[in-house]
């Protein structure tokens, strides 16, 4: 474990010593609240371009965009990376392609907030594995549970297979990228790792969305999926790169776990999807896992 990672740990589990420690830990948490917002409330918003060009199609559409802006505003200097450089921002832009992919293909099929929650059990089991022992390794199974209860909104279950196994694919895509996001982090400088990552991703998604973007494709729509970029994924990956910089994977997943509950309050807010009791209750088990590892963390 390096230096700044051992800051940065002891800042989020309350040990540090310093008050940059401490700051360096509130400004990342910051930067998960507002990327975490960003993502559901631009997810939501996404439902007319996913109308007209398909999940997968619009998906790719704001990966370009999103590469093409940060490539412009960070210039890299493509020429001086080194081999790790290059292997780092592949394997990450191949698990931001597969999580945005199956992301928008889930909440194309199934609730917003039940793929929120299926998801975000990526990153809880990264908090699991990074820092688990004893009784927080129970949290992804609260966790599961409060899945099960988002599934069934007291007369029927509001989810299709499909939907599922595009949820279980993300959720198992955001793991792998909070792992490969703080090790880029680490080997390139400001966003140049992210600029070069979404690259990849771009042309990793291209295959999957190309042939629904030539089927509905319009003017109207090239501008809406460039604003839509900035709320997803530009913003959110910028903030999440920023954010790993300066705290654990664990403390990272912790963190990230209360996305259900926002992405439920979008769903609610922007689409309408009203909640149960039953489903109530399940984000309420969400989110006592997410509390359960914190404290269990900082224990």
């Amino acid at each position: 474990m390096t230096e700044t990672e051992t800051t940065a740990d002891r800042g989020w589990s309350g040990q540090g010593t310093t008050d940059d420690s401490t700051g360096r830990v509130s400004v990342a948490i910051v930067f998960c609240l507002l990327s975490m917002s960003s993502v559901q409330f631009g997810a939501a918003l996404s439902k007319p371009a996913m109308e007209s060009v398909g999940a997968f199609g619009a998906t790719w559409l704001r990966l370009s965009w999103a590469a093409a802006f940060l490539l412009l505003l960070v210039r890299p200097p493509f020429l001086s990376y080194t081999r790790a450089q290059w292997l780092s921002a592949l394997s990450l832009g191949a698990t931001m392609a597969v999580m945005t992919l199956c992301f928008f293909a889930a909440i194309a099929r199934i609730p917003l907030g039940l793929a929120v929650a299926i998801e975000f059990l990526g990153p809880l089991t990264v908090a699991a594995i990074f820092g688990g022992r004893g009784w927080r390794l129970l949290c992804p199974i609260i966790a599961a549970a409060g899945v099960l209860c988002l599934s069934w909104d007291g007369t029927a279950w509001v989810a299709d297979t499909r939907g599922l196994l595009f949820a279980f694919g993300a959720a198992i895509g955001w793991g792998g990228y909070i792992v490969l996001m703080k090790q880029a982090g680490q080997r390139f400088r400001g966003l140049e790792g992210l600029a070069v990552s979404l690259l990849f991703a771009a042309v990793f998604a291209m295959p999957f969305g190309l042939h629904q973007v030539q089927s509905g494709f319009s003017f109207d729509m090239l501008l809406m999926t460039a604003g839509l970029a900035v709320l997803v994924p530009l913003l959110p990956y910028a903030l999440e790169f920023m954010a790993l910089r300066r705290m654990q994977p664990s403390a990272f997943g912790i963190l990230m776990s209360l996305e259900p509950a926002i992405g439920a309050g979008a769903g609610f807010i922007v689409l309408g999807q009203a909640l149960s009791l039953n489903q109530i209750f399940g984000v309420v088990l969400v989110m006592t896992a997410s509390a359960a590892g914190t404290l269990l963390a900082r224990a």
